[in-house]
């Protein structure tokens, strides 16, 4: 027995089963490729946000370019009235006086009686088959001007009328219904009296509404008219053809009526064409 156990201690011992090859190790970060790419994308996406804020606030801090160099305070007719001082006093004759002077008041009429009498319509008179139109006017949504020339009548004192005259008139009324619908609020209807030819009544007005300067008002004045008054034989072409593009279909001859219930009608007169 003894040798059994002795043969048995002293047995040497099976070799150990060889350690299985190590399989490929996992990498720490699988996912990590792909996390590069999103947060790419997403740095991406935060620098053209970022771009587009910084554009943005550059062209809110940068001021749009201003409409003219000169502008009223306050509005309503008050506004009006300096429209009128300051536009009137750039306009000259050839000898240096003040073409007409401009008076700015609600809308109404002062017959030959002295007696002032408010508006309240405008009717402008269909051509050709056209229907009329009638406007309800107020000191609110109106304004008159009266171009008053220093001679009898309120024409104009000195010098012949000319063609290129009468489109300096117009320049002016022009420029102050500009004025008048950028910088007065309400303001849709602008009535200018012309002049009238020495010996004769004041026949003729502009009539002008606010949209039919819209392209104007949406740009500087001095793309529109030069900010030098010029004299009348000096008036540039480019000028002449934006002046009577938007003036001449707007002159008509008034008249005066009256409603049933009495409000006083501005009667306009297309000219013939």
């Amino acid at each position: 027995m003894a040798a059994d156990v002795t043969g048995t201690e002293l047995a040497t011992p099976e070799p150990a089963s060889p350690p299985a090859a190590p399989r490929g190790r996992l990498p720490l970060y699988p996912h990590r490729p792909r996390f590069l790419l999103v947060y790419g994308l997403l740095g991406g996406v935060l620098a053209l946000a970022i771009a587009l804020v910084v554009i943005y606030a550059g062209r809110a801090i940068t001021p749009a370019p201003t409409w003219s160099s000169w502008h009223p305070s306050g509005g309503g007719l008050g506004a009006t009235k300096q429209i009128a001082d300051e536009v009137g006093k750039s306009y000259r004759l050839p000898n240096g006086d003040q073409l007409v002077d401009v008076i700015a008041k609600v809308p109404s009429v002062s017959p030959s009686t002295g007696q002032t009498i408010p508006l309240h319509y405008i009717a402008v008179q269909g051509t050709k088959g056209t229907a009329s139109r009638d406007y309800q006017i107020s000191s609110s949504n109106s304004v008159d001007y009266d171009l008053c020339g220093l001679g009898a009548g309120c024409s104009i004192a000195t010098g012949k009328p000319s063609v290129a005259r009468g489109t300096l008139v117009r320049r002016e009324i022009f420029e102050l219904a500009l004025y008048t619908f950028k910088y007065v609020g309400g303001i849709d209807n602008v009535v200018a009296f012309m002049p009238p030819a020495a010996g004769t009544q004041a026949q003729y007005v502009i009539y002008l509404q606010k949209k039919d300067v819209a392209a104007e008002l949406n740009q500087p004045l001095s793309k529109t008219l030069g900010s030098k008054v010029p004299l009348p034989a000096a008036i540039p072409a480019r000028e002449v053809h934006v002046i009577d593009s938007v003036t001449e279909p707007r002159v008509y001859k008034f008249g005066l009526a009256q409603t049933q219930t009495g409000d006083a009608v501005l009667v306009l007169t297309p000219l013939p064409a």
